[in-house]
């Protein structure tokens, strides 16, 4: 009645109030959307991220460090808590693999969309005659999952490593074995942490990772589902990434499966990937189909 008003009297100020209300109309509605879609068992918790640098040593490595940032970046933006718990740092620039806990409303929910190859195009900072390269990097993500749920874990079968932690040196660097590396022997799912000055505090954290990675292994077990999850590896090679970003001869980044793209590629590298998040979340079920774990190996 409203806008008919409006229109009918050309009034510009009853037309301005009835855009911003259904702008804030559309705005419900993409929120109600959104909450539908994370309604997975898990999408509420809070979620354990990893990623891996793909073959290519120091181009991948820095490559994985630049996903890192992204997603440290993305998680300010939804007031999250993140820590990183374990990193491998590269030789000579960039991180082999890192491992990242998030905390907040949906973080699982919002990062699940992203488990899979991420590939990187540009010109190299690491190649004199500035050639154009290819990187790839791996990236997966665990529910963090609460005591309360049952994940039989055999005393027995684990291996409990001590060690110096890493890095370049400084004063947070612990001069005592304190960074832990447990390995479930049966399964070999192995789980670290070393950014705690305790022993204890660092063995706890790197249970509570081993819970959640586990806890995938069986479910995806007892669903049959493990050569998807666990079995069926891709490798963090071409033809297996879920998105790309091209710095050179063009800027572009673009989800493979939903076609979702951007060429503000600054902008998704500083953190800016929930149009890519929510375009995978409000896709249908049957096409939204997580990609099998890409194997750190390969």
């Amino acid at each position: 009645m409203l806008l008919g008003l409006a229109v009918e009297e050309e009034d510009g100020a009853a037309l301005a109030e009835v855009e911003q209300a259904l702008a804030e109309l559309a705005g419900q509605v993409r929120a109600l959307e959104l909450t539908t879609a994370l309604s997975g068992e898990y999408d509420k918790g809070n979620a354990i991220l990893s990623i891996n640098a793909g073959a290519g040593g120091t181009e991948s490595q820095d490559w994985a460090q630049m996903l890192l940032r992204m997603y440290l970046r993305w998680a300010e933006r939804k007031r999250f808590r993140s820590e990183v718990i374990d990193m491998l740092e590269g030789e000579e620039a960039g991180i082999k693999n890192v491992t990242v806990t998030l905390e907040g409303t949906y973080a699982y929910g919002y990062l699940r969309p992203e488990i899979g190859v991420h590939r990187l195009v540009r010109i190299s900072p690491f190649d004199a005659n500035k050639r154009r390269h290819t990187s790839f990097a791996s990236v997966f993500v665990y529910p963090e999952i609460s005591d309360d749920i049952d994940v039989n874990i055999d005393e027995k079968d684990l291996r409990i490593d001590t060690y110096r932690s890493g890095g370049h040196g400084g004063q947070h660097i612990n001069v005592t074995d304190s960074a832990v590396r447990i390995t479930h022997l049966p399964t070999g799912i192995v789980a670290s942490c070393q950014n705690e000055r305790s022993q204890h505090k660092n063995k706890a954290m790197a249970m509570k990772v081993l819970r959640a990675r586990l806890y995938e292994h069986y479910k995806a077990q007892r669903a049959e589902e493990l050569s998807h999850l666990e079995g069926t590896k891709q490798a963090i090679a071409w033809g297996s990434q879920i998105r790309s970003y091209v710095l050179a001869p063009y800027q572009l980044v673009k989800d493979h499966r939903t076609g979702e793209e951007t060429g503000n590629v600054t902008a998704v590298l500083d953190g800016e990937i929930d149009r890519f998040v929510e375009s995978f979340l409000f896709k249908p079920p049957e096409a939204s189909t997580l990609p099998a774990t890409p194997s750190a190996e390969e």
